[in-house]
């Protein structure tokens, strides 16, 4: 994991969903860090590929787009309401407003942590999502990138 993030992780965590290549692609996080502070996101996007895409539909807009989704906003509620009961109280990426999406990495590794959910799949229908051909992990041990 250090490799991917090119520094020390800020968090104890573990590997819940790996990626084909065996490489981690999301991360649990304890909801305090190794310096005792609050660490409020408790599903890390590690896969650089899926970062990078979900990266882009952001870039485009796509925080604004699933807000202003009215088809979404009870499934944006449930989210951060089903995240706070497993994370120490905190809504999905730390967001104060349960109504509100701070970050859709946060929002598509919760989804894939905990087996799928509606947001996942508008986020997955929106980005490329596809998996490298090779692992982000090998790839890092290459150039760092």
């Amino acid at each position: 994991m250090e490799r991917l993030l090119g520094r020390a992780s800020l968090t104890r965590c573990m590997v819940v969903v790996a990626c084909p290549g065996g490489g981690p692609a999301v991360l649990a996080n304890d909801p305090i860090d190794v310096h005792g502070r609050p660490f409020p996101t408790q599903a890390w996007l590690a896969c650089r590929a899926l970062v990078e895409a979900v990266s882009r539909l952001e870039a485009a807009g796509g925080v604004r787009a699933l807000e202003s989704d009215p088809e979404m906003a009870a499934h944006i509620l449930a989210a951060n309401a089903r995240h706070r009961e497993l994370h120490a109280g905190f809504n999905i990426g730390g967001t104060r407003d349960a109504e509100r999406v701070k970050c859709l990495h946060a929002h598509l590794a919760f989804a894939m942590a905990i087996g799928g959910s509606p947001i996942g799949a508008w986020i997955a229908a929106r980005a490329d999502l596809s998996w490298p051909s090779r692992c982000c992990v090998e790839r890092a041990g290459d150039d760092g990138r």
